[in-house]
């Protein structure tokens, strides 16, 4: 007979169950990097030494990082801090992966992600800047853009779809843009997610042979790829003239997918005076039972099937 166990223990060992399934989250995304960390496997397949050692301290400084990202949301939350920050770079630069690891933990009514689509055809003829002044957060919000109003220095002007007109508009008005967004009290900080050729070459060849990454490379990404010296010179161009003290930009090293990812989060940590806010103990109610209370049974037929 197994012994009996107390309601305290069941209830113990339901904890490290959900503990563990917030691992199992974690181990998921991770493995959206197999290939890429297939340079770290010995001749048998497995893992060697140094490179798991290399995993759990990322794991050990992710989770610690994500917590302190819970610790800055409460933060914003309680003083009504306003926060924009902006992720660009070229395709499969990785800011995807580090936007997916700041949400993770955090709040979607206080966090949120904006990533526009390409603008239709009544958002071509607005001021540029409209469809994105929409998305900026109110108090005790952050917003993530995941690609913004950049795009003209970017795409738009590598691909023809904005004119030399439009492109010197752009950088004219971006700087006064968004020196009014700061002097609104939002804070906006600009990040630039840096790879080499070679590392894009490899993550392109990746998701071309990955079927659940092949949905990420559309004909626009390939044509990037072809493109690389334009990107450089407009990415440069676009770093020496909308660069100003009031809003920097800040290039992160993104060849390591894994380093990038910290040390942009810990960057951002650091551009906010954030400290720990006070809580009051939270106390779980006893749930009221009502001796008239009975629970309907619900139709079989409505059940998801339980083929797992």
């Amino acid at each position: 007979m197994k012994p009996e166990i107390s309601p305290e223990e069941h209830m113990m060992a339901r904890l490290r169950e959900e503990l563990a399934d917030s691992y199992d989250e974690e181990l998921e995304m991770e493995l959206d990097d197999r290939m890429a960390n297939a340079r770290d496997l010995d001749d048998h397949g497995h893992g060697t030494d140094e490179s798991k050692a290399a995993r759990q301290h990322y794991f050990r400084e992710l989770f610690r990082l994500q917590g302190e990202l819970v610790k800055l949301q409460d933060w914003v939350q309680a003083t009504g801090h306003r926060m924009v920050v902006i992720f660009e770079g070229r395709d499969s630069a990785g800011k995807g992966g580090a936007i997916k690891r700041i949400t993770q933990r955090l709040n979607p009514r206080v966090c949120r992600v904006a990533a526009l689509p390409a603008p239709n055809d009544r958002e071509r003829t607005q001021w540029y800047f409209q469809r994105y002044v929409s998305h900026l957060p109110a108090a005790g919000e952050i917003v993530l853009f995941d690609r913004s109003w950049y795009n003209r220095a970017g795409v738009e002007r590598v691909m023809g779809f904005c004119s030399d007109e439009q492109l010197e508009e752009f950088f004219t008005t971006v700087p006064e843009f968004e020196k009014m967004l700061v002097r609104n009290g939002i804070q906006l900080i600009k990040y630039w997610f840096s790879i080499s050729d070679e590392e894009q070459h490899a993550r392109f060849l990746s998701r071309i042979h990955d079927p659940l990454k092949q949905w990420k490379l559309s004909p626009m990404d390939l044509e990037s790829r072809r493109r690389w010296e334009d990107y450089t010179a407009a990415k440069e161009e676009m770093l020496e003239r909308t660069h100003k003290p009031e809003t920097p930009w800040w290039v992160v090293q993104a060849v390591d997918k894994k380093k990038a990812r910290l040390n942009c989060i810990a960057h951002l940590l650091g551009q906010v005076p954030y400290h720990e806010v006070e809580h009051a103990p939270v106390h779980l109610p006893e749930r009221v039972r009502n001796p008239d209370y009975a629970r309907h049974p619900v139709p079989e037929s409505l059940y998801v099937p339980q083929v797992y």
